[in-house]
């Protein structure tokens, strides 16, 4: 399998501070994007993260990063009302988005439903490369699909 690297970022999380993805070289990586804060698909994909960030966190010490083009006070509030225990990045110019892939323009079209971002997961290994991408993904059952997948590229890199 020929594996990507990451595209490296620096993006304010929810309190202000800027987060790099080189700061976590070492440590796997879930990286997903979400269309927008306080909608029902994206609090229940956050709220599926939250509940099973003990799971992923035991897989090579990973994090789940969460990117959206919401402001910090909007992530800021958003993370806390849903108690969220991962980092919420705020990505104001979607340009870590369309870098991952992950913005969808609306190509000079006066009104288009998929405008915006897109809901894109992707997992990097601890070397920084992209081990597995899902795009589109649908809210249901993701974050478990996720854990499988962690789960068999960690057992893959530690054989």
């Amino acid at each position: 399998m020929k594996l990507s690297k990451a595209p490296d970022f620096t993006l304010p999380d929810q309190n202000g501070v800027d987060r790099s993805l080189t700061d976590y070289l070492g440590r796997w990586v879930v990286l997903y994007f979400y269309p927008k804060d306080n909608t029902l698909n994206c609090i229940h994909e956050a709220c599926r993260f939250r509940d099973e960030n003990h799971i992923i966190s035991q897989f090579g010490n990973a994090e789940v990063i969460a990117i959206n083009k919401g402001s910090v006070s909007s992530h800021k509030k958003f993370s806390d009302r849903h108690h969220l225990n991962f980092l919420v990045l705020s990505d104001a110019g979607h340009k870590v988005t369309s870098l991952y892939g992950a913005w969808r323009s609306n190509r000079g079209k006066l009104y288009d439903m998929a405008f915006g971002t897109r809901r894109n997961t992707y997992i990097i290994d601890p070397t920084g490369n992209i081990a597995k991408a899902y795009l589109g993904v649908s809210v249901k059952n993701h974050v478990e699909r996720v854990i499988t997948d962690l789960q068999g590229l960690q057992d893959r890199y530690s054989a």
